[in-house]
């Protein structure tokens, strides 16, 4: 800790394991973000117009918003259960710009080791972490670097399921992990741990919606029919938490 890596689709720390969590104890909180994204003010600027594009990079402004927020986290008291980053962990894509994205990724893990070891971190990809459209060779390098891409844990009676949401926006190149995401996810729901579990939450980098179920199509959403599909499962499921990362601003 405080950097934590799921294998095996879960996360294996004794504080996170299901069988340790069955029972609702009491209230608590934990601390989401999402897009870190180190290196995209300096090239995105102020409207992606007026930045300074690749192969240049700076991330200076994204590592004193990071002691920032570490500083802040680790005066809080309680301390929150954890912290996840939903996503974006940082801007240069995998498939790219690697020498540059492994900098990034360095100086990441690097900053969030000052994290109290009290609040462990817990990362997620989006789609500047796999690519816009996956291949094996960018979720490989994902998972080398941060441990697994989807996974659950539970904690003090609460289920927590981490998807890859980049297969729902695009699975083209990796049809087999798709359908492996969604064998998987299909048990998970399934398990009677998490149907005892007082609430199931989900976190993912791309929203389903940012308004309304129903809206339209855009850069910040996932496609209607997708959309539609997966909240049925999860309404079904009883799921009724989902947080999510992608729109850079506040949304729901």
């Amino acid at each position: 800790m405080p950097f934590l890596r799921a294998s095996d689709r879960i996360l294996k720390e004794e504080k996170f394991r299901v069988e340790n969590n069955k029972e609702w104890e009491e209230p608590f909180f934990f601390i989401q973000g999402a897009d870190t994204q180190y290196g995209l003010m300096y090239n995105w600027g102020t409207n992606g117009e007026d930045g300074i594009k690749y192969p240049a990079s700076n991330w200076d402004q994204e590592i004193e918003l990071s002691r920032l927020a570490v500083k802040k986290m680790n005066e809080m008291r309680p301390r929150p259960a954890f912290f996840i980053v939903c996503g974006d962990l940082v801007d240069a894509f995998p498939d790219k710009y690697p020498d540059i994205r492994a900098s990034q990724v360095r100086d990441l893990k690097a900053e969030f080791a000052n994290l109290d070891p009290e609040i462990p971190m817990i990362c997620l990809c989006g789609n500047h972490d796999v690519g816009n459209s996956p291949t094996h060779q960018t979720i490989a390098e994902y998972r080398s670097n941060f441990g697994d891409d989807y996974f659950y844990f539970s904690f003090k009676g609460v289920f927590f399921i981490v998807l890859n949401s980049q297969f729902y926006e695009d699975s083209s190149n990796v049809q087999d992990l798709f359908q492996e995401h969604e064998t998987w996810l299909a048990k998970v729901l399934d398990m009677e741990e998490r149907k005892q579990a007082k609430h199931t939450i989900l976190f993912h980098h791309i929203p389903w919606f940012l308004e309304e179920p129903d809206e339209a199509n855009q850069y910040f959403n996932i496609e209607p029919e997708m959309r539609m599909k997966k909240l049925n499962q999860f309404y079904d499921a009883g799921i009724r938490k989902i947080f999510c990362g992608h729109y850079h601003r506040n949304a729901g």
